[in-house]
Parts: C-alpha cells; structure tokens; sequence
C-alpha cells in the first residue's frame, strides 16, 4: 500500500507505535480494550491450573460455551463440521491453507480492526485503498464474517489467551526468534537493504506466517528471512491448543509492521 495510512485500533497502544520498528526494540504488553475484564472469570480459571495441557483444555471449552458453539454441534459428524464451520478454528485452518483465502481476510481484517494494521496484501498487492485488491479482500472479508457468531470477538479472546499463555510459560521473554521462507518481497514493502550484509528493513503485511524451525522455513520459500519478534505480537502459536491446528507445520502467526531481518543462508 503506497499511501500506507494507519488507522484507529481498540488497542491500549497507537497503531503507528505498533507498528514502529522502535516498538519491537523495545516493545511493550498489547491488550484489546476490555477482552481481559469480559472474560476476567476465565483468566482467573487459569491462574488455577498449573499445566499447559489444563489450559489449552478450558480454553476451547470455554470458547463453545462463551460464544454458543456447542449450539452447532449435533450426533455425529455433520454437527461437529457446523462447530467448526462457526468457529476460529475454522479461520485458523483456512489461513494454514491459504492467507489469502476468505478466512485469511477475515484475520487480516482483525489486525486491521483491532491494532490498526491495514493489509498490504491479499490476493495481490494492495495500492490503496480504491484498487481492485483492496475491494477484493473487503468482500472476502465480509464474506468470511456473514453466519459466523462474533468472529472478531472470538479472535480477540484467542490473542489474548495466547498472550497470557506466552507470559505464564516464559515471563521474562520479550522476543523469539522466527523464521520466514519467501520467494521475494512482493508482498512487503522493502524499506532498506544492505545487500552486503543481508540485512535490512521491510513493512512486513499485517498478518504473516513465521515458524520456530529454520529448516522447515525453507520449504516456503527461495530464502529465508529471520526476525527478532516482540512476544506481544504473536497472534498465535499452534503448539498452544490441543486440537493441533498448524502445529505440524510449526507455524507462528505475526502481527505486522515494520522489521529489522537478515536474510539466512544455510
């Protein structure tokens, strides 16, 4: 996006400060405005349990009854396809598939709404807000969020639970490092570039794929690219819930915006 313009959020931070490179040198905790306090007697849940397994457990029953998914479950296999079908994991799921998929435009609209993030790409590249992309990605957007029960708000609880659950395991942890194949930076704006050192700057889209693993990275891409991430911009993490949704690929879900990365070679 040309005219990349950051936009009003429902965060406790600005977006042009979370989206800033000084942010994520010295980032601070990100909230969505009273998801915590909604949901306060869940957190207290579990500030009780002791285990990851525990959590993962009470979190995905507390979202089928918190958000009425279990209304959509049935005897057999049909019911528990309409629970998906009307749940985040359905959107996790078709993200895993394909970002730039009805359900990935549903995600990058939740970066947009809530951390003011606009998409520079879906389904191409987004020059501004009147090209054909942009209208494509507000149609698949609207699309994905048409018969599902508060997506957005599912959304918001799912980042928060991850959030928590980064603090509860490493509390002293601020970044991690995390990995990128890509085929060229067509899909990110490429602010500076020392081609010597393999070092530089890019606008990274406001939601991306990252993974733990170094050589799993090369499998979705020519190169890789390596990042130093802010915790607190750790959409999701796949190794955080018992269903497994994109833990086989190792993958990371990264809230955008500007980035220091060294290009890695093997």
């Amino acid at each position: 996006m040309s005219d990349y313009q950051y936009q009003y959020n429902l965060c406790n931070v600005p977006a042009w400060v979370i989206g800033s490179r000084e942010f994520n040198a010295d980032p601070t905790p990100l909230s969505v405005h009273g998801v915590r306090k909604a949901h306060a007697h869940f957190f207290k849940q579990l500030d009780e349990l002791s285990s990851w397994e525990e959590r993962a457990r009470i979190f995905q029953d507390y979202m089928e009854v918190a958000f009425h998914l279990h209304q959509w479950r049935e005897a057999g296999d049909v019911g528990q396809l309409l629970s998906i079908k009307h749940s985040y994991l359905r959107f996790l799921r078709g993200w895993l598939f394909d970002a730039d998929s009805v359900e990935g435009a549903v995600l990058k609209g939740w970066v947009q709404t809530r951390m003011g993030l606009p998409p520079l790409h879906h389904r191409g590249r987004i020059d501004g807000k009147d090209s054909d992309e942009y209208l494509s990605y507000m149609k698949d957007r609207m699309k994905g969020s048409a018969r599902t029960n508060g997506i957005f708000n599912q959304l918001d609880l799912l980042y928060e639970f991850v959030q928590y659950e980064l603090k509860r395991r490493n509390p002293l942890t601020t970044h991690i490092t995390l990995y990128r194949g890509v085929h060229g930076f067509f899909d990110h704006d490429l602010l500076e570039w020392d081609k010597k050192k393999g070092k530089g700057v890019v606008r990274l889209n406001n939601l991306n794929s990252f993974t733990h693993d170094f050589e799993r990275a090369w499998e979705f891409g020519t190169f890789v690219i390596e990042a130093q991430i802010p915790v607190y911009k750790i959409f999701f993490d796949g190794a955080f819930l018992h269903a497994g949704i994109l833990k086989g690929e190792e993958e990371v879900l990264v809230i955008g915006g500007e980035y220091d990365i060294t290009r890695r070679i093997i």
